[in-house]
């Protein structure tokens, strides 16, 4: 909550970065401003966790990478760090 006559503070994507490495709670960047990242519910994790392991059977042999959870994605034209549930990179 913004008071009034208060002002968000604006980061930069290096200064997200640099908070981020060293912070204990996860972050996703949007724009400039930094939000926690709240934890899921047991039903959410299942499902990530279904996706995933349905994807990477999917994808066997293929040059596709399926990620989880803690993998941070950066969106350019967005300008956006944040971590999907569930990923996938073709290639490295």
């Amino acid at each position: 909550m913004i008071m009034q006559g208060e002002q968000k503070r604006v980061y930069t994507p290096e200064e997200y970065l640099e908070y981020e490495i060293n912070s204990e709670e996860r972050h996703e960047y949007i724009d400039g401003e930094v939000i926690t990242v709240t934890g899921g519910t047991r039903n959410h994790n299942q499902i990530a966790g279904n996706f995933s392991a349905a994807l990477n059977f999917a994808l066997k042999r293929q040059p596709y990478r399926v990620f989880v959870t803690d993998q941070r994605l950066w969106i350019p034209k967005k300008r956006i760090y944040t971590y999907p549930d569930v990923m996938v990179v073709q290639g490295e």
